[in-house]
């Protein structure tokens, strides 16, 4: 069934290419963790094996980082449709049964989910930063709270994209017509 309402209004285009935006940028910056998850993987193997002389950092770096990098690219992941779905079934759907499915699945999953990860998170956070917990996996012992604080930010940017996804969806529902299409990602 094909749709003549036309292009989204310009507002509603607006939200979201400024929303995606906001992700592809924040994905670039994020990144960025990828140099010291990398270097203290190198200094350790060179310290350890070369020299016998381990870090007393790498591993907590090295945990920290690969832990942050992950939380934060999940938003970028959501806007670029790497996350899990059932492609054999989900291919063979029209646009509106895909718009319909989804818009279901942000509001009655997805926008609760998240919003319960922001709220204990950010709990576990503010404890962790008044009591300066510790990492305990090495001697070197940093604060872990740090780390504990990517959690509350992640879901917060993805509660974001979530925003930017549901307006697509719901387009797609109430159209018949894709917003826009995201490139199949395999792994």
């Amino acid at each position: 069934m094909a749709s003549t309402a036309g292009a989204p209004p310009a507002p509603y285009l607006a939200v979201i290419r400024v929303i995606d935006r906001i992700t592809e940028i924040l994905g670039g910056v994020f990144a960025l963790l990828l140099a010291p998850l990398v270097l203290a993987n190198v200094v350790e193997v060179l310290m350890r094996y070369f020299l016998r002389q381990p870090t007393t950092w790498a591993a907590d770096t090295t945990v920290m980082a690969s832990g942050a990098l992950f939380m934060l690219g999940a938003a970028y992941a959501l806007r670029k449709g790497a996350h899990v779905r059932t492609d054999v079934l989900w291919e063979k759907f029209s646009d509106r049964r895909k718009g319909i499915i989804d818009s279901v699945a942000f509001l009655v999953f997805f926008f609760p989910t998240m919003a319960i990860l922001f709220a204990l998170s950010l709990e576990e956070f503010l404890f962790a930063f008044e009591m300066d917990e510790r990492s305990t996996l090495s001697t070197w012992q940093p604060p872990i709270w740090p780390l504990r604080m990517v959690i509350p930010l992640a879901a917060a940017l993805l509660m974001l994209q979530g925003v930017s996804e549901l307006m697509k969806s719901l387009w797609a529902a109430w159209t018949g017509e894709a917003l826009a299409r995201t490139e199949k990602i395999e792994i």
